[in-house]
């Protein structure tokens, strides 16, 4: 019976020197090894399979292989060649050109963070991007957890500890239907908009704290009428009913803006300015090709952001 866990790799490069060079003699200078090691290794070999695996030429010129032998060798050179992948990919993955990165986006950044993963893709084929997406309440969660290489966000947070790098403006606004009574008027007030409605994220949300903020500046104070809904997409159908005003990254409805089905509202103070930011965590290991990523990502300079007028 065949012995594989006996099985050597010194044992099967002796058999493919000695296949190779026609002789024990010439297989151990090859290695290193004296004709007695290359000997036993063979020997050895023979025993873990149970069979023989050299026979002697008739005019003793050499060494030959048996059947089993030529098995075996094709064999040993396939673990070879599967051995020397291995090696590559290992170097492949400790100068960070191969390797499986999780790339965490906001919700906000699901409007560009594909094309930017197709563009990693096609400039570093070898490593996996895989992109989640979630709310600010569920990315910071996951982010403490360590389920992510890399996170792309607004305000990066206190905690866990991250180190953040600006990748691109990411301007806000008011945003409403063509046919809203206001839409149009160049230098509107807190006067205004007062009395209207509306349309906020969930509570926790980096918009709608950013989305407080100004109202409260615009109105001194003063509370606004405020709907909840629970995702971009919604807010955005719900200002083209005309069921109220959006505020919103501007990055989320470029393509509103674009054909008319939106329009920016020309309050005080807009947009808003803020920046997108690229976040490593500091408490977990960094992948090679996390550092790949991120250098790409940042020397993109926000060229994937979308363009808003």
């Amino acid at each position: 019976m065949s012995r594989t866990d006996s099985i050597t790799l010194r044992q099967l490069r002796a058999l493919v020197e000695v296949a190779r060079l026609g002789s024990m003699t010439a297989a151990g200078r090859k290695l290193g090894l004296t004709t007695p090691a290359i000997h036993s290794q063979i020997k050895n070999l023979e025993e873990a399979v149970g069979t023989p695996l050299l026979h002697r030429h008739s005019d003793g010129s050499g060494s030959g292989l048996t059947q089993a032998g030529a098995v075996l060798l094709d064999g040993a050179t396939r673990v070879e060649g599967a051995l020397s992948q291995a090696l590559a990919r290992i170097a492949a993955l400790q100068a960070g050109k191969e390797g499986r990165v999780v790339l965490g986006v906001v919700s906000t950044a699901k409007y560009f963070a594909p094309r930017l993963v197709q563009t990693l893709r096609q400039l570093h084929p070898g490593i996996e991007v895989s992109l989640q997406v979630g709310n600010r309440e569920e990315t910071l969660r996951d982010l403490a957890m360590q389920k992510f290489d890399l996170v792309i966000m607004g305000r990066p947070p206190r905690s866990p500890p991250v180190d953040a790098q600006p990748i691109g403006p990411h301007p806000h606004g008011l945003i409403a239907a063509p046919t809203h009574r206001l839409a149009g008027q160049k230098a509107l007030s807190g006067a205004d908009l007062a009395g209207e409605t509306f349309l906020s994220r969930e509570e926790g949300s980096g918009t709608r704290i950013l989305m407080e903020r100004y109202l409260d500046r615009l109105g001194d104070g003063q509370p606004f009428d405020l709907v909840e809904m629970g995702s971009n997409e919604t807010i955005k159908q719900a200002a083209m009913a005309g069921l109220g005003i959006g505020f919103l990254s501007l990055h989320t409805v470029a393509d509103e803006l674009r054909t008319g089905t939106l329009v920016r509202l020309a309050a005080p103070g807009l947009p808003v300015e803020r920046h997108w930011f690229l976040v490593r965590p500091l408490q977990q290991l960094e992948l090679p090709a996390a550092r790949t990523l991120a250098r790409t990502i940042l020397n993109l300079n926000g060229t994937f952001l979308p363009q808003v007028s």
